[in-house]
């Protein structure tokens, strides 16, 4: 069977305010399996002030379940501390041999913290607090730090806007998009143009 290809997953964030947003399509070879697939989860009762914890996953869906389970089990080992949860992953995945082999890439992030895990052992902080992983992770990228510098807008507006981007371009991004925001706990799923948050200039 040929492997499913990555999605595209963001994460964007200011101050304590953060967001993560993915896309829905699925493709297997040509085909497109599923376009309205949910690759964000939010974690609730853990990460800094309890506030919960959001996790994007790209790349094969059966891995990144598997990925998954193993985070929120090291998590639940150090509920507010999201740092050595992910250390803590990013080590089992490297060195068991079973977990090595999954082909997959998390990003995750509490009121403090936005980090990439990978299974070569990576964590990764990114400097300015925005992350894309995925097939179209570098048009996403691009397109949330230009919109970070060029209006006002909320977290959750500028991940759904970079995905939307990242779908004009990728073929294996959709705009089926859910975005998760810590802000407000809120899930919207959404295909939507730009829209200013409340008091912004744009």
């Amino acid at each position: 069977m040929q492997a499913f290809h990555a999605t595209t997953i963001v994460s964007v964030r200011n101050g304590s305010e953060v967001a993560i947003a993915g896309d829905g399509q699925v493709s297997l070879g040509q085909t497109i399996a599923k376009a309205d697939a949910v690759k964000v989860r939010r974690l609730a009762d853990m990460g800094t002030d309890a506030a919960g914890v959001l996790v994007g996953f790209a790349g094969s869906a059966a891995d990144a379940f598997a990925l998954l389970e193993k985070f929120e089990s090291k998590l639940k080992e150090s509920p507010t501390n999201l740092m050595r949860a992910a250390i803590e992953l990013a080590k089992l995945w490297r060195t068991d041999r079973a977990l090595r082999r999954l082909e997959s890439l998390l990003a995750v992030a509490d009121r403090s913290k936005t980090l990439m895990i990978s299974g070569q052992g990576d964590v990764i902080e990114p400097s300015d607090g925005v992350c894309a992983i995925g097939s179209g992770s570098g048009y996403a990228l691009a397109a949330a730090r230009a919109l970070l510098k060029h209006a006002s807008l909320a977290p959750a507006d500028v991940c759904r806007e970079a995905l939307n981007t990242a779908a004009d371009i990728c073929v294996y991004t959709n705009h089926s998009i859910t975005v998760l925001d810590l802000s407000d706990g809120g899930q919207q799923a959404s295909d939507s143009p730009l829209k200013p948050s409340p008091g912004s200039n744009g």
